[in-house]
């Protein structure tokens, strides 16, 4: 098998793998009725107060309309709450209630422990290979469109 065939399997099984362990980590019996793509929204969302649909859809990439059909779920769910702002009745901001939160400190540590897992054994210098090769696959993601 070439190094390219091999890359590109890696990836494939990386990918998957990580997105259901992400998932198992994450979803136990208390969180079962979320998904990762909501998981993400919280996160997009963050612990720093109200923040503005448009922007937490653009950092996720998404439409508002989108957005708002997680966010909707979420409400639902008790893991955000939704305001229209006092300045501007246009403006719909979102934050994480408690259970919100709670979920995101759960989905940080799940990312810690795997960052601590994965450099755990290599040098600096290996550490910054490894960085400079994820931006690099990065790069490439953020312009395939």
């Amino acid at each position: 098998m070439d190094v390219r065939t091999a890359i590109n399997r890696v990836l494939v099984r990386l990918f998957r793998r990580i997105n259901y362990l992400e998932e198992k980590a994450i979803c136990t019996d208390k969180y079962k009725n979320i998904t990762l793509n909501e998981i993400h929204v919280i996160e997009a969302i963050g612990d720093e107060g109200e923040r503005n649909m448009t922007s937490v859809a653009k950092s996720l990439e998404v439409t508002t309309g989108t957005l708002t059909i997680s966010v909707n779920s979420l409400v639902k769910k008790g893991m955000v709450s939704r305001v229209r702002s006092e300045e501007d009745r246009r403006v719909v901001l979102v934050s994480l209630t408690e259970a919100g939160r709670e979920l995101n400190r759960r989905h940080t540590q799940f990312h810690e422990k795997m960052i601590a897992e994965i450099t755990g054994d290599l040098s600096e210098e290996e550490q910054h290979t490894l960085a400079r090769a994820l931006d690099k696959l990065n790069d490439f993601f953020s312009s395939y469109e």
